[in-house]
């Protein structure tokens, strides 16, 4: 192997199995391994191009005869919050959110595992270990970085921030031009605060304080109730074969 070869990516291409999202239907994804030899601004440029990150393998579909996950990045500097979304902000301004180092934690996996088991016990992670998440966690050679939610202090009172109930928690990549949400996860019985919704709020608010123009949310797929949510966030682009078009 030459050594310009071994600096570009060599792909892959998994073996169908049943979709996760859409029933009746195959997927299959084309990938490629992230090693510390390849170049941090093509490593970037995959993440900015379709591709998502889990733990240090770049993915994306490769579905024949489907095109249903489109890639979506929110505009920050134009993003407007509904009517619902200040409910959901007035409804959650009890939490501090802290950024960390990429880091898992004891209490994180503990969350983990109820908001697994209560949302998706028959999906892909159900299954994760604690060494599981760890890796999850922990295994990426580029910017990443978590946030906790926890309930804000009360006024006066001496009681540090690792002491507080954790109810959320983010799991998010740097890149170039913005910030790429990784997995997120939450604290089953609060539903009514709609914490999902609450964390990809902030992480906009966030994005706009650091200066960068989006937020990667990853896959909308047309067709799943479970990725529906993803169209609220507005306005945003969507990922097309011309580029990225605004929605």
């Amino acid at each position: 192997m030459t050594e310009q070869r071994k600096h570009f990516p060599e792909f892959y291409v998994t073996a169908p199995q049943p979709c996760p999202y859409l029933s009746g239907r195959l997927e299959r994804k084309l990938f490629t391994h992230l090693t510390h030899d390849k170049a941090p601004a093509l490593i970037d440029n995959l993440l900015k191009g379709g591709f998502r990150r889990s733990q240090n393998i770049a993915y994306m579909p490769y579905c024949e005869g489907c095109q249903a996950c489109i890639s979506v990045r929110v505009l920050v500097n134009e993003f407007e919050l509904t009517r619902s979304m200040r409910r959901v902000l007035d409804a959650n301004s009890d939490l501090a959110a802290r950024r960390l180092q990429a880091t898992p934690t004891s209490e994180q996996y503990s969350l983990f595992r109820a908001y697994i088991d209560a949302r998706h016990a028959d999906g892909g992670m159900a299954d994760m270990t604690v060494l599981d998440y760890a890796m999850m966690v922990e295994d990426s050679i580029i910017d990443t970085f978590m946030t906790e939610y926890r309930l804000a202090p009360e006024p006066m009172a001496d009681n540090p921030a690792e002491k507080r109930p954790l109810l959320g928690v983010a799991l998010c990549d740097r890149l170039s031009d913005g910030i790429s949400m990784v997995y997120s996860f939450y604290e089953p019985d609060e539903y009514k605060r709609g914490l999902g919704t609450y964390m990809i709020l902030e992480h906009i608010a966030y994005a706009k304080r650091l200066g960068v123009p989006y937020l990667y949310l990853g896959y909308w797929i047309k067709g799943s109730p479970k990725m529906s949510y993803k169209r609220r966030f507005l306005p945003q682009e969507q990922l097309t074969g011309t580029g990225w078009t605004r929605v």
